[in-house]
């Protein structure tokens, strides 16, 4: 079995890159380099992506075609669209949904045209270790992780683990504004980023089992760019290493 992990910022898979390193080889195609090898007993191939659905898609493609992953994780962060999350707050996809999906009046609103659907479901066995990993790995390590004058800064009281629907599109999703738009149009929503649902409909298409797990860097609205480069680099980091480690070893166990 080999396992793709993607992310779409570089951050979030640096330290699976170092760990992976003694023995891995690296393949570059179209402009990505695809590392290949063992990550906590597992065969992996771990890729940068870069931001947006196509690059998610392209990426997700490659994965499939060159490497013939059997599954697929996705790791980033996102902004919160739902009313209760907070910064901080990790979101694992059970459905994924294009909300700049737009072909009316030749189909309706979101569903992809010929496919005669809007949402994409996430694999059970996938999304629920995922979110296994994130719970053990907030209740056990994220404290010795993120430094508590970090989590005051950051307002992260008591992160939690939510499974539900992630909406994709590309655009950064940054002004009140576009936040209430978005949560009158997609009501179950939780989290807003700009990769997931293009992999969600690539994996579907090819029948490959895929999760995707976010890290809330902000709400989605006026304060989306508030240093999200350094939350980026001390904050979500940690988690998707620690997250994806975890959920490697005790998928091994």
């Amino acid at each position: 079995m080999t396992l793709g992990i993607v992310a779409a910022l570089h951050e979030e898979i640096t330290d699976l890159l170092a760990e992976m390193a003694p023995g891995a080889h690296v393949e570059s195609i179209g402009m990505r380099d695809y590392h290949v090898g063992k990550l906590h007993g597992h065969d992996c191939v771990v890729v940068l992506a870069r931001v947006g659905k196509v690059a998610a898609a392209a990426t997700t493609a490659a994965l499939i075609h060159r490497f013939a992953i059997d599954e697929l994780v996705f790791t980033g962060v996102a902004g919160g669209l739902a009313h209760g999350l907070s910064v901080g707050d990790i979101v694992v996809a059970d459905t994924l949904v294009q909300h700049d999906m737009d072909a009316s009046p030749l189909f309706p609103r979101f569903e992809i045209p010929l496919l005669g659907r809007d949402t994409f479901a996430s694999a059970p066995p996938l999304r629920d270790a995922l979110a296994k990993a994130a719970r053990d790995w907030l209740a056990e390590e994220m404290a010795t992780q993120v430094p508590v004058a970090l989590r005051t800064e950051w307002q992260m009281s008591a992160p939690r683990v939510h499974v539900g629907q992630v909406a994709s599109g590309d655009q950064f999703v940054s002004s009140a504004g576009e936040v209430s738009r978005l949560r009158d149009a997609l009501p179950q929503t939780l989290a807003v980023e700009m990769e997931g649902a293009a992999v969600a409909q690539v994996c579907h298409e090819y029948g490959v089992p895929f999760a995707v797990m976010r890290t809330l860097s902000d709400s989605a609205d006026d304060t989306a760019h508030v240093d999200f480069p350094r939350f980026l680099r001390e904050v979500a980091s940690h988690y998707s290493h620690g997250i994806l480690r975890r959920f490697l070893t005790e998928r091994r166990a």
